[in-house]
């Protein structure tokens, strides 16, 4: 198997709205709208979709349950190429619907990051290093 993700699916509750949160408020590209069913977004590397909840434990298993704990074991990340860009999304994602859930603030690792969820919970990581090196797509450069 190669080592690489192709598609994060998030099962959402409301595909409108999920759909307003990261297309409207954060800007994702799309070309794809909620009345398809599911939505996908290009990102640097990977591809993020939105798909109903119920809808995906039921791809999965029909014995799969659409209950979760309060803390799911799974993040997201958005690293910046810039310190001041943590502030600047996390802001945004609080203003298109989502939550803080840990302000920015210099972390023990010597960067800087915060957390919001979306509407539905999923939680993101928004950090940046000072040492980090991107690729020229934007994604993170891993040694």
């Amino acid at each position: 198997m190669e080592s690489r993700i192709s598609i994060i699916t998030l099962g959402v509750a409301d595909l409108e709205r999920s759909y307003d949160f990261y297309h409207k408020g954060l800007g994702f590209p799309t070309s794809g709208t909620p009345d398809q069913g599911i939505i996908f977004f290009q990102t640097s590397g990977t591809c993020l979709a939105l798909y109903p909840l119920e809808e995906l434990a039921r791809d999965v298993s029909a014995e799969q349950s659409v209950e979760r704990g309060a803390f799911s074991g799974i993040t997201l990340a958005h690293n910046t190429r810039q310190k001041e860009d943590v502030d600047r999304i996390l802001k945004l994602a609080e203003k298109s619907g989502g939550k803080i859930e840990k302000p920015a603030q210099d972390t023990f690792w010597g960067g800087y990051s915060g957390y919001f969820a979306d509407p539905d919970g999923h939680l993101w990581e928004v950090a940046y290093g000072e040492n980090w090196q991107f690729n020229p797509d934007g994604s993170l450069v891993i040694k």
